[in-house]
C-alpha cells in the first residue's frame, strides 16, 4: 500500500498523511504559500525515503535527507531550513512526535552578502517605468512596506482613505497591523477603486461578483461575498 494511499480502520477510512498536513496547516491558519512550501518538502522527503511512510523514520533519516540536499543538491542555506522546518512540522503537528538533536546534520553554507537598497532616485527610475495598476501596486509596495502577496489580498474595506492608512491582515507570521498609504497613491487608488467598482456592479448584474472568503465567513454570512467592501 503506497506511503500516500487510504487505509482501512475499524472506524472507516483513515486520512492520508498529505490529507492531515492540510488539515494541521489550515487549523493553525498558516498561509497559504507556507503550505505549499511544506506540502513540498514533505513530498520531497517521502519520495527520497523511498516512499517510507514518515512514522516509521526519525532523527537519521531527516538528518541524512537535509544533509543530502546541502552537499549534492547544493541548495541554499534558507531553502535547507525550509525543509528543516517542514518536516519538524510534519512531525509535531501531524505525527505527534518531536525530533531530537541533529548532530551530524551537514549545514548549507550561508553565503555573506551586502543588502541591495534602491536610492530614491533609482525607485523614482524604477516607478516612472509603470503604468496603471502596475504603477499603484509598485507604489504601495514601496511606500507602505507591503509583501507582494499582501498587496494582492487587499480587501476594500482594509483600505482607508481618510485616515490614510491600510490593514494588513495575516501578514507574516498570522499577524494583523496597521501601515500608512502613501499620499502620491491616495488619487490614483481611488480612481482605481471607482472603476473596478463599475466593474463590481456590472458583475453582480449578471449573476456573478463574489469573491472568496477565508474561513467559514462563506457559511456563516453567504452573501457578504457580494458586498463591495469584501
Amino acid at each position: 500500500m503506497s506511503d500516500f494511499s487510504e487505509g482501512e480502520t475499524p472506524h472507516g477510512r483513515q486520512p492520508r498523511l498529505l490529507e492531515q498536513v492540510h488539515d494541521a496547516i489550515r487549523r493553525l491558519h498558516y498561509s497559504r504559500r507556507t503550505e505549499e512550501t511544506y506540502v513540498h518538502w514533505i513530498k520531497r522527503f517521502v519520495y527520497w525515503c523511498g516512499r517510507r511512510h514518515p512514522a516509521s523514520l526519525g532523527e537519521s533519516e531527516v538528518t541524512a535527507f537535509l544533509s543530502h540536499l546541502a552537499t549534492e543538491r547544493n541548495v541554499a542555506a534558507a531553502t535547507q531550513n525550509q525543509a528543516l522546518a517542514a518536516l519538524l512540522f510534519l512531525y509535531k503537528q501531524v505525527l505527534g512526535r518531536e525530533l531530537g538533536w541533529f548532530d551530524d546534520l551537514v549545514r548549507a553554507k550561508r553565503p555573506v552578502r551586502l543588502p541591495v537598497v534602491l536610492t530614491r532616485g533609482e525607485v523614482k527610475a524604477l516607478l516612472a517605468q509603470l503604468r496603471g495598476a502596475h504603477w499603484l501596486m509598485a507604489s504601495i509596495l514601496y511606500g507602505a512596506g507591503l509583501r507582494l502577496m499582501e498587496c494582492l489580498r487587499l480587501r476594500v474595506k482594509d483600505v482607508d482613505i481618510a485616515y490614510r492608512q491600510i490593514l494588513v491582515r495575516e501578514g507574516k507570521g498570522g499577524k494583523d497591523r496597521v501601515t500608512m498609504l502613501p499620499e502620491t497613491t491616495v488619487q490614483p487608488l481611488d480612481e482605481q477603486l471607482g472603476k473596478v467598482k463599475r466593474f463590481h456592479e456590472i458583475g453582480l448584474r449578471e449573476g456573478y461578483g463574489e469573491v472568496h472568503l477565508p474561513y467559514a465567513l462563506a457559511r456563516k454570512y453567504p452573501r457578504i461575498g457580494y458586498e463591495w467592501g469584501w
